[in-house]
């Protein structure tokens, strides 16, 4: 199972993207902000981005955890 290793919402808060900034600029939409505040699952290109804006590779952001069987 993937998850996230930070709250990415705060992440980019301290960057200083807010969520008006976020929206404003058309950096994410409300879906995805949504979908970051519920820990649930975002594509690549948003993977990417985070990225790019938080200066740091996928590994910082989210993590594979063996789900118990």
């Amino acid at each position: 199972m993937i998850i996230y290793k930070i709250d990415i919402m705060e992440a980019l808060k301290e960057k200083g993207y807010t969520s008006y900034r976020l929206r404003q600029d058309k950096i994410f939409g409300e879906a995805t902000m949504t979908k970051f505040r519920r820990k649930e699952y975002i594509n690549f290109d948003n993977l990417n981005l985070l990225c790019e804006l938080l200066d740091c590779q996928p590994g910082d952001i989210i993590e594979y955890v063996k789900e118990n069987q």
